[in-house]
């Protein structure tokens, strides 16, 4: 067993570069152990008792490129400093081709890193990844925020068809939140709604004052239509248990259902009322998503809320300061259901391609807080993980987002984006634009289905 010298080692080699890989070593640890928002005493303490792994290499495939890939090996130094092993990460903006060409191969990685789940099942049907250690699903139940959803979501079918455990969750982002400006809602007189039932009231007092409550804007080039999916998404998941948002995700539950029409009516309810959209109901599908937040910022504010991702501050004009100008806040859940605290977002998953006892010990390491912890520090790297110390984010509207994940009580990912491409991504788009523009829901959604099933 190795004991981990904290001081670190001068002499270790730097870094080594061969084409797309580089070899991670103790000499890059990004930050000085016992320093910081950091936990030290988990990492000292598992440190403490890693084996000896010198001579023995763990390789990682996935999709992050300059400077995300430079910061994850910054965190994989901690795993080299504590074991001695040499971790080399490979990033490819083509990953999810050559991951399948190199498995296909017999020549994959160890650990390869997929942007969402539906590879890396196709992947373990097929019998190309190997299980994760066995004590890794209750840990993640446990330690994550909504942890069994994390575990259902890294669960497939192996080529048996056997359900196994093959994915570990390891930087996601949330979906479910309201942005706002703090300066307006105070001017106004108007409270930070708890509730979906506040919300609304909010809404019409918004209304009621001569005001505009939202901006809403659905324009994307091609992808025109996919903000109202997360809507409906969202709203799937505050008036109906999360089994049923499932079902209604692989269509066992048919998208004609009154369950699902109700929840876009739910958006309607927003977005289809003149009063309470900036620009009326008729400009939400023509304004570019990527301008609809700017009226937060004018002067008188053209509205008060925006519903968007945690993506949605590269939109925001420069100069906007958070915390006084913007922020946000939990797109909340219904008082009167008892659904919890769904949180709607996506998120990458780690996966073994190439077993071997070096990268089971590198799964346990991303169990630990410093792991996710010297993301945290710094890029916009969100973990459901509760014992991280949140002080590690690098800023309080990462804090936050990370505070609403390890609070929730389900997340699921972008049931668009779980769809087949011809409705995820084809006719859930445009039907949604169909129903903002006035078109009946129950008959946006029997056409939808009916796409559904052309495909099958």
């Amino acid at each position: 067993m190795k004991n981990l010298q904290l001081s670190g080692v001068a002499g270790l080699a730097l870094a080594v570069v061969m084409g797309g890989m580089v070899s991670v070593s103790a000499a890059e640890l990004k930050f000085k152990p016992g320093e910081g928002n950091f936990s030290w005493d988990s990492y000292q303490e598992w440190a403490a008792k890693a084996p000896d792994l010198k001579g023995q290499a763990v390789t990682i495939a996935g999709p992050w490129l300059q400077p995300e890939d430079g910061f994850f090996r910054s965190a994989l130094a901690y795993f080299t400093e504590a074991t001695g092993a040499e971790v080399i990460y490979t990033g490819s903006d083509s990953f999810e081709q050559q991951i399948v060409i190199d498995a296909e191969a017999g020549a994959a990685p160890n650990i390869a890193v997929f942007p969402q789940p539906g590879l890396a099942a196709d992947m373990a049907a097929r019998g190309l990844l190997t299980p994760l250690p066995s004590d890794l699903g209750p840990w993640v139940a446990e330690n994550y925020g909504a942890g069994q959803s994390w575990v259902d979501l890294g669960t497939y079918a192996d080529k048996a068809g056997q359900d196994q455990l093959y994915g570990f969750f390891y930087n996601v982002n949330v979906k479910s939140l309201v942005w706002y400006s703090p300066e307006n809602f105070e001017d106004a007189g108007y409270e930070v709604p708890t509730s979906m039932e506040d919300l609304k009231a909010l809404t019409e007092k918004i209304v009621a004052d001569g005001g505009t409550p939202w901006c809403i804007g659905l324009g994307s080039g091609a992808a025109t239509g996919w903000p109202a999916t997360d809507w409906v998404e969202d709203l799937m998941l505050r008036t109906q248990p999360a089994d049923v948002y499932d079902q209604w995700v692989t269509n066992e539950m048919k998208f004609d259902d009154p369950r699902v029409v109700a929840a876009i009516e739910e958006f309607g309810w927003f977005a289809r009322d003149d009063a309470k959209v900036a620009g009326g109901a008729s400009a939400v599908a023509s304004t570019d998503f990527r301008d609809s937040p700017k009226g937060l910022f004018s002067s008188p504010p053209q509205c008060y809320m925006h519903r968007q991702a945690s993506f949605v501050p590269a939109f925001f004009p420069e100069g906007v300061e958070f915390g006084a100008d913007v922020d946000f806040f939990y797109f909340p859940s219904y008082a009167g259901k008892d659904l919890g605290n769904p949180v709607l977002g996506g998120g990458t998953l780690m996966a073994i391609t190439k077993a071997s006892d070096a990268t089971n010990e590198l799964m346990e390491f991303f169990t630990l807080p410093i792991a996710h912890e010297v993301m945290m520090a710094q890029t916009g790297f969100l973990t459901p993980h509760k014992s991280v110390n949140l002080d590690a984010y690098m800023n309080d509207t990462l804090r936050g987002q990370g505070e609403i994940l390890v609070n929730a009580t389900t997340f699921r990912f972008d049931g668009s984006d779980l769809m087949p491409g011809g409705v995820g991504a084809g006719t859930f788009w445009t039907g949604m634009v169909d129903y903002t523009g006035g078109k009946d829901a129950a008959a946006v959604a029997a056409e939808i289905q009916k796409s559904w099933d052309a495909l099958k």
